[in-house]
């Protein structure tokens, strides 16, 4: 039996023979160049994961690129270096089961990112989760942008959308505890940013916006919805002197007042709430007029109610001619001291020229299709001209249109309201093509006020009164109006750049907005059905949102004073 001392003391002896054989043999190298590169590689290796434990998994894409049958091209490697990714990445768009780059941010993030890579960083769309079937334009904060293949635009700095549809100006960096700061443009950064469990990123740094909100320059204002607003309205109900009684709702009894609590809110983007003093002094030294019928002056009535709320010194605004009832035909012009400005209204329902015909059978009245009104000397130096018309055009003798439309001598025995209506709108045109002077005036033209007599027209019954919220379900409201159509046809063929403030959908919804019975005779009125006025509108309330887009159509053309 051998013992334990002398069975290690052999194995000893033979492992140290073996040893001094290899190492002191003139034949062998110590390390053959395979092997030294085997070693070096273990080497670097163990340095690679030594560095990402201390410095974020830079190399991660690496691995996960080998694991997968992707296609993108080395650019993706840097976005990969902030998140971990369980998804294909093609260069192609979106991959059907899951197409992101980027899954989670480490541990302060549980909210989903879902991504478009195109094969490289000038083609990085980054997507909110919610709302991934609508691609959003222009998404930046100010950065230049660039066109893409693909039609969309991006800037250097791209957006992150989280799950709630807030998004941050994205810049460059490495990770540090979750977050991003620093860097070069191939790597995403949220600077000082702090990103809350439910998503919501909060930038301290950085300005967040929505995500899918474009610049109101480049959107349809004129397509989104009420919604609630208890900072309105602009001026206080009661507060302005130059409201005519019939637009004074809260003066004759109206008992509501939920009607003044809406704002109008695009889908595509934010407008600016209208800022008096800007407005004044914008205008500052020049003439604004409003031209048309009523509704003009509705709206006029509003403008002026505005601008005035924002003066400190409100006797410094006035109507040159001392009067304080404007229904009668003719001009009116309130006059803003401070600013040296004024914003005028002239009567001229139709624009063209009402005039009458002797005949066979006496004098009747016509419609001159082919003359202005005889008001334009009281407009034609203006510097921002607001014209509408429309409503006149229901009444019988225009509806009817028998011996009623005159062009030159001629009197047409029956002519279409709508004909009729489209040779007025083409004499208006010439005329501004002809005296208005683009370089210095904007020309504006309001559209089509929509009524809401509900049981019969205005003057068999019609009545709106009980009315105390906007329509909500699109469904009820009417079809485009068929003069706006006309107008649209018209104002394409101008020489003359022309504004189309187009108010016909949104105040459709407004039901709620008229003075309907509360009329200066609103007790008698409730007795008279017939007496009820669905087609103008209480003050304030819908117009002064027609004001508002009005500045803000002004400032998106950036013609002369509203240059920004």
């Amino acid at each position: 039996m051998v013992s334990f001392s002398s069975t290690f003391s052999a194995m000893d002896l033979r492992k140290l023979s073996f040893s001094d054989q290899y190492l002191s043999s003139p034949r062998r190298k110590v390390v053959s160049p395979f092997g030294l590169g085997i070693m070096l590689s273990f080497i670097v290796f163990s340095a690679v994961l030594f560095h990402i434990s201390f410095k974020g998994p830079i190399f991660i894409p690496v691995l996960n690129t080998f694991g997968s049958q992707s296609n993108s091209s080395l650019l993706s490697w840097p976005f990969s270096s902030t998140f971990s990714s369980s998804s294909n990445v093609t260069g192609s768009g979106y991959n059907n089961d899951s197409s992101s780059i980027v899954q989670s941010l480490q541990s302060p993030v549980n909210e989903t990112l879902e991504s478009n890579f195109t094969g490289s960083i000038k083609s990085l769309d980054l997507v909110n989760s919610d709302v991934k079937d609508k691609v959003f334009e222009r998404a930046h904060l100010g950065n230049e942008t660039e066109k893409l293949k693909n039609g969309s635009e991006i800037g250097k700095n791209a957006i992150l959308v989280n799950g709630s549809g807030v998004g941050v100006e994205l810049g460059i960096g490495n990770v540090k505890n979750g977050s991003v700061v620093g860097g070069d443009e191939h790597t995403l950064s949220v600077a000082n940013a702090e990103v809350p469990k439910d998503g919501d990123l909060r930038n301290k740094g950085l300005e967040a916006s929505t995500a899918d909100k474009r610049s109101y320059k480049e959107c349809d204002i004129y397509n989104g919805r009420w919604v609630r607003d208890d900072t309105k309205p602009y001026y206080p109900p009661g507060s302005c002197p130059y409201i005519d009684r019939d637009f004074d709702c809260h003066l004759n009894g109206r008992p509501d007042n939920e009607y003044v609590k809406w704002r109008w809110q695009p889908y595509d983007c934010d407008i600016p709430t209208l800022n008096m003093t800007d407005f004044l002094e914008r205008l500052r030294g020049k003439k604004l007029v409003f031209v048309g019928d009523s509704l003009n002056r509705n709206m006029w009535e509003s403008l002026v109610c505005v601008l005035r709320h924002g003066v400190k010194d409100k006797k410094r605004v006035y109507e040159i001619s001392g009067r304080h009832e404007f229904k009668k035909k003719g001009f009116y012009a309130f006059r803003f001291e401070d600013y040296n400005c004024s914003v005028d209204f002239v009567s001229s329902p139709f624009l063209v020229k009402e005039s009458s015909f002797k005949g066979k059978n006496g004098s009747f009245e016509t419609l001159r299709l082919d003359l202005m009104d005889g008001t334009t000397s009281m407009y034609h130096d203006a510097d921002v001209l607001i014209f509408n018309t429309g409503h006149w055009w229901t009444h019988e003798k225009t509806s009817r249109g028998e011996d009623y439309y005159q062009e030159g001598n001629y009197i047409h025995p029956r002519l279409k309201v709508l004909e009729a209506f489209k040779r007025a709108l083409a004499t208006w045109a010439r005329w501004v093509d002809k005296n208005i002077d683009r370089n210095k005036a904007h020309v504006i033209f309001r559209g089509y006020s929509v009524t809401h007599f509900r049981g019969g027209p205005w003057n068999s019954g019609g009545q709106c009164h009980k009315e105390t919220e906007p329509i909500f379900n699109e469904t009820y409201l009417a079809k485009y109006p068929s003069k706006m159509k006309l107008l649209e046809y018209v104002l394409k063929d101008m020489e003359t750049p022309v504004t189309y403030l187009n108010i016909s959908r949104l105040t459709d919804y407004r039901k709620d907005g008229h003075p309907s019975i509360y009329r200066p005779d609103y007790q008698a009125a409730q007795q008279e059905v017939h007496a009820q006025d669905c087609s103008h509108w209480c003050l304030p309330g819908v117009p002064d949102t027609w004001n508002e887009l009005l500045y803000v159509s002004l400032l998106k053309s950036g013609h002369g004073s509203w240059r920004n």
